[in-house]
């Protein structure tokens, strides 16, 4: 792990959270005896933390954008593809204690591993260090692509999304509104954009047609983002309840 700790320019005061960021349910489960805790509270805390930094981060350098342009370019950044693509970059998937079925199935490469690891590392730093060492570390790792994330297109995102959808899942997206906050005359909705059964993606705004082109953004970068083998999973749970409503 000190060899982790030299790539990230940080040296734990507490190794054991270090230790907890990389260890993998799967591996937990199969070590029992050890005693490990899994990285997955961390993965909560982490994804807290990213939020709150780059979010900030985005502020300061697109002072332009408004509330549902910066939530959807922060998406880009702390998506599983952005992260995963991060955490490769520096070797995560080497210091990961994995489980041996997990490891066979190639699980050190897997986005959707690496990028819960890469939540619950910047989790260990906040809580080794506090929140100046976690911020200085996230910047270091993400700052390039903080400067290059695409800031145009926000108003044609349902298009966007439903290209993506019937290109890759041959299905449409739905849009639901979950949730309403405020008065009257100063109302903020949620919405939610289903593909399937499954919810790609959910934003707010000061409109519905605002939350939903919002939405429809987080869940167009997940979508494009999605690893092919998370995009068949998603394609086979579509047909199968197709198949299921046919007489």
């Amino acid at each position: 792990m000190k060899a982790l700790e030299e790539v990230l320019g940080y040296q734990f005061e507490d190794s054991s959270k270090l230790e907890t960021a990389l260890t993998h349910r799967s591996y937990a489960n199969e070590n029992k005896a050890l005693g490990r805790v899994d990285n997955e509270k961390f993965e909560y805390l982490g994804d807290a933390v990213l939020d709150l930094v780059v979010g900030h981060a985005l502020m300061i350098a697109f002072p332009e954008l408004k509330e549902g342009e910066l939530s959807v370019t922060r998406s880009q950044v702390v998506s599983e593809t952005g992260l995963s693509e991060v955490a490769k970059e520096i070797g995560l998937g080497d210091f990961l204690f994995l489980g041996k079925g997990e490891a066979r199935s190639g699980g050190r490469q897997k986005p959707s591993l690496l990028a819960d690891a890469f939540e619950a590392l910047i989790a260990a730093v906040y809580l080794d260090g506090g929140f100046d060492a976690a911020e200085a570390l996230i910047k270091h790792l993400l700052s390039e692509r903080i400067a290059r994330v695409e800031t145009t297109g926000f108003y044609d995102f349902k298009t966007r999304l439903q290209e993506a959808a019937q290109a890759r899942l041959k299905a449409t997206p739905v849009y639901r509104v979950i949730d309403e906050r405020g008065p009257d005359h100063d109302k903020t909705f949620v919405v939610s954009v289903m593909i399937g059964e499954r919810e790609w993606g959910q934003a707010a705004g000061k409109s519905k047609k605002a939350a939903e082109q919002n939405a429809a953004g987080n869940a167009a970068f997940v979508l494009e983002g999605a690893a092919q083998s998370d995009v068949a999973e998603a394609r086979a749970e579509i047909e199968a309840a197709a198949n299921s409503e046919k007489p």
